[in-house]
């Protein structure tokens, strides 16, 4: 399963992203797809972390934010314990950090406008829209933008199946 899921989620986040854009929803939807564990509230939690927060690009990239939710969803902090008894906020961090290491090793950063120019060039400030043009002609829902999706989805499907957490 653990390699299945992987592929299936590097596949479904590229789709997702192709088809309807904001990548840090493109990654939590495809993880939850892969692993059956929808949440609504933590998808919708989401929209306004795409583009690098807002589409300033001057945030952490959606992917990464959006593999990050997932994660924290299933190995996180829960509310009745505050307190953390069991550790788990820690336990969060490290994968957190994983995925982190992973991003720096492909990309430099995990910054959405650091990663766009080492993909592009260049940043491209999304909000503008002759900027977003610009964006999409370089390829961004063509080639680029797909496969950071597809990565951050695949490689917190990895940290999922190592993990055992569904």
């Amino acid at each position: 399963m653990s390699n299945d899921a992987i592929e299936k989620a590097y596949q479904l986040g590229k789709e997702y992203e192709k088809i309807y854009k904001g990548c840090s929803q493109c990654v939590i939807a495809a993880l939850q797809d892969v692993f059956d564990i929808r949440n609504d509230d933590v998808f919708k939690a989401a929209t306004g972390l795409a583009a690098g927060c807002g589409a300033s690009t001057d945030g952490n990239c959606g992917a990464y934010s959006g593999a990050i939710m997932v994660l924290s969803m299933l190995q996180g902090r829960n509310r009745d314990d505050f307190a953390d008894s069991t550790g788990a906020m820690f336990k969060s961090f490290i994968l957190v950090r994983k995925l982190r290491d992973r991003f720096i090793h492909e990309y430099g950063s995990v910054i959405c406008r650091n990663i766009q120019t080492k993909i592009f060039g260049r940043p491209y400030y999304l909000a503008d829209i002759d900027e977003f043009e610009k964006f999409e002609k370089a390829g961004a829902h063509d080639i680029h933008c797909l496969e950071v999706v597809g990565k951050a989805a695949a490689w917190a499907a990895e940290l999922v199946t190592e993990e055992k957490l569904v």
